[in-house]
């Protein structure tokens, strides 16, 4: 460190003036997740400045400004004041995934012009919804959603001294019959909604609409197209070359688990898997009995899960 002093005689009211001036470098620190700039003490918040850099300083304060890269993040030290301006308004909330019929609480900040924030009450900012399955965000900023059918995108505003802040939401098919007139019917509120539109009277369990023979519930479970007369679950029993049984199906359908049982007679009390071999042709399953003695009949289902 150098100091230099300097001693000028000034008449001032019969007075001696002593001036000092002082100046102390130090050089910038970093790191791997960090930067602080250079340092300086100055004379009177006068501009100091060395070959790498300029610095405008406070009165006789150390000054400096400190910035890490994730989270980011600037801090301006020994300044008696500063200037920024708001940019925009910034809106967030953790996660911004919410299930349906839940709440998450949503937070503002001012974000200014150094990419700094001010972290502003909830209370202070006036909360509406944007668009989406929201039911309403009340003055503490706690939004609730509605029930949805499938994933939905939703939009929530904030507004505060004269700025505008939106935050994108995704509300959650979390419940998978709870959607409108559709709600505990026992049918994917999805499938309904995709088939018959919302509200529909013919998306009813029972109801066969497409007149094949099956009912909206059987469809469903099948994964086939209820508006669709051609889109019918098929068996059919016959027999191979060997004169074994064989139980054929058709379609299969992704997500569902098929299951061949039988009886040796109609009177008997339950239903018993079939141990067999299977074989898909395209969207065809075969299977085939392999039991190797053979009641004089027996009778076959496919329970589809």
């Amino acid at each position: 460190m150098n100091l230099n002093n300097l001693q000028r005689n000034v008449p001032y009211f019969g007075l001696t003036l002593l001036l000092l001036t002082a100046s102390a470098d130090a050089g910038s620190r970093t790191s791997t997740n960090y930067s602080v700039g250079a340092d300086t003490t100055d004379s009177g918040g006068q501009r100091t400045t060395s070959t790498a850099y300029t610095n405008d300083g406070s009165l006789g304060g150390i000054t400096g400004i400190s910035t890490v890269a994730s989270p980011a993040q600037t801090a301006k030290t020994g300044y008696l004041g500063q200037l920024t301006e708001v940019t925009a308004l910034q809106l967030a909330a953790t996660p911004t995934k919410v299930d349906e019929t839940a709440t998450r609480q949503l937070s503002a900040a001012q974000l200014l012009d150094d990419d700094s924030l001010i972290a502003l009450a909830a209370t202070d900012v006036t909360w509406s919804v944007a668009s989406g399955p929201l039911t309403g965000i009340d003055a503490n900023g706690l939004a609730t959603t509605a029930t949805v059918y499938q994933d939905t995108a939703a939009s929530a505003q904030g507004d505060y001294a004269g700025a505008s802040g939106s935050l994108a939401l995704t509300v959650l098919e979390s419940i998978a019959d709870n959607f409108g007139s559709y709600a505990g019917d026992g049918l994917g509120d999805d499938w309904q909604v995709q088939y018959f539109g919302a509200d529909n009277a013919s998306a009813a369990p029972e109801l066969d609409p497409d007149g094949d023979g099956q009912t909206n519930s059987f469809e469903f479970t099948a994964g086939l197209d209820p508006t669709d007369s051609n889109s019918l679950f098929t068996v059919q029993i016959a027999g191979d070359s060997e004169g074994s049984p064989q139980v054929s199906f058709d379609p299969v359908v992704g997500g569902r688990t098929y299951i061949v049982k039988y009886k040796d007679s109609l009177d008997a009390a339950t239903w018993e898997t079939l141990q067999n071999t299977a074989s898909d042709n395209g969207t065809e399953r075969t299977v085939t009995d392999t039991t190797e003695s053979l009641a004089a009949a027996r009778f076959y289902i496919v329970e589809i899960e």
